[in-house]
């Protein structure tokens, strides 16, 4: 058995895949269409073949099966991504128009920092700390 996927809900797909594509640098590379089912629209992205992880954002219309009112976070903690250097990716996050949260770079010896995506779901920016890269 192995994790293929995380699938969030978003409330618009174009806003989520721009923030996802542009300014996290994922890929997409499926796209499925089930509003004939009363479902929605799924798009599946992926950042490398490195890490091999798959993010799906999922959006459901008004009157589908899935429509229920969006509480952010509810259920999901953050997503995490690896990145080479917090504070660069951290600064060009915020200048892309993402929203800070309380843990930032400054916080965490510079290991780690959180912002939120357009629905409001927490994404963590991580760096093995050098204490804990040796282990």
């Amino acid at each position: 058995m192995h994790l293929e996927y995380v699938g969030i809900r978003v409330t618009n797909l174009k806003r989520s895949l721009k923030f996802y594509t542009e300014l996290l640098d994922l890929k997409e590379v499926e796209k499925g269409d089930f509003t004939k089912y009363e479902a929605g629209i799924w798009v599946k992205l992926k950042e490398d073949e490195k890490s091999g992880q798959h993010l799906e954002l999922n959006w459901y219309p008004k009157g589908s099966h899935f429509d229920v009112p969006h509480v952010a976070g509810e259920g999901l903690d953050h997503i995490r991504f690896a990145v080479d250097n917090i504070e660069e990716t951290y600064k060009k996050l915020l200048e892309k128009g993402a929203e800070p949260k309380p843990i930032d770079h400054s916080l965490t010896e510079g290991w780690v920092a959180h912002v939120k995506d357009p629905d409001g779901n927490w994404i963590e920016i991580f760096k093995i700390p050098p204490s804990q890269a040796a282990k």
